[in-house]
C-alpha cells in the first residue's frame, strides 16, 4: 500500500473534506483514502462508464425466489423491522431487476416503492417522501455518495429510517485480494467510521445492529 498525499487531489466524494491521500495502486487502478471519514475511493479517472456498469449488472443473479439470497437479505430485514412497525411507506433504492427485498418488506405489511437508475428509473418515485429507505448492496456503486445521502435526507420523512447493507472495508492488508474490490462497479468502500461521519454531517442517529449493516435515522421535527 502507498500512502503519499497530494495537494492536487479533489475533495472526498463522501464527506467533501480535502483530506484524500494516495492509498494504493492495484491493477493499474488508483485508490484514495480519506483521513476524515475513512472512506476508500476509486480515483475519478478509473470510474466505470454507464455502459460498463450495465454490462456488469446484467451478470448479477438476485433471484427473488432463491432461498439463499432471501436468507442473505433476512439479516438486513430483521433488525430493520424492529424499528418499523407496519404499515409504513418505503423506497427500495437501487433495487435492481429483481426486487426481492421489496417483496419481503411487502410481506411484512409495508407499502413499497422501487427506484433504480437502470432497472426502475421512474423519476416520479423521487418526488415524494418516505417513512424509510432501503439500500442494499448499492452504496458501494455510488460515484457521488455525498450527493446521494443528501438526496436520501430530502426523501425521508421526519423521523424516517435509512437502512444500508454493504461490505464494510476493514482490512487494509487484504484490500488488493478482496472480492468486493475486484467488482469493477464497486467504487466507494465504507467503514463504520465513514457512516458515523455521514450521519454526523446530516444530524442523523446511527447504529450498527449487525455485521455490514447500518441503520440511520433522520431526527423528528419538533412541533
Amino acid at each position: 500500500m502507498q500512502h503519499d498525499s497530494s495537494d492536487a487531489l479533489p475533495p472526498c466524494r463522501v464527506c467533501a473534506e480535502r483530506q484524500l491521500a494516495l492509498f494504493a495502486v492495484i491493477d493499474l487502478k488508483t485508490y484514495w483514502r480519506c483521513a476524515h471519514c475513512q472512506a476508500t475511493l476509486l480515483a475519478d479517472a478509473h470510474l466505470p462508464t454507464p455502459s460498463e456498469e450495465i454490462a456488469r449488472y446484467a451478470q448479477h443473479n438476485n433471484d427473488p425466489h432463491d432461498s439463499r439470497y432471501l436468507d442473505f437479505l433476512r439479516r438486513f430485514v430483521d433488525p430493520l423491522m424492529v424499528e418499523l412497525p407496519a404499515p409504513q411507506v418505503g423506497l427500495d433504492y437501487g433495487c435492481g431487476p429483481g426486487p426481492a427485498l421489496a417483496q419481503m418488506l411487502t410481506e411484512e405489511g409495508h407499502e413499497m416503492h422501487l427506484y433504480d437508475p437502470i432497472f426502475h428509473a421512474d423519476a416520479s418515485e423521487l418526488e415524494r417522501q418516505y417513512d424509510f429507505i432501503t439500500c442494499t448492496e448499492t452504496v458501494e456503486h455510488f460515484h457521488q455518495p455525498r450527493a446521494e445521502f443528501r438526496k436520501f435526507n430530502k426523501l425521508l420523512n421526519s423521523g424516517g429510517w435509512l437502512g444500508v447493507m454493504t461490505n464494510f472495508q476493514t482490512d487494509d492488508a487484504q484490500f488488493a485480494q478482496w472480492h468486493y474490490r475486484r467488482d469493477p462497479t464497486h467504487v466507494t468502500f465504507y467503514r463504520e467510521a465513514t457512516f458515523t461521519c455521514i450521519a454526523a454531517d446530516l444530524g442523523w442517529h446511527c447504529e450498527f445492529p449487525a455485521r455490514n449493516i447500518v441503520l440511520m435515522r433522520k431526527p423528528r421535527e419538533e412541533r
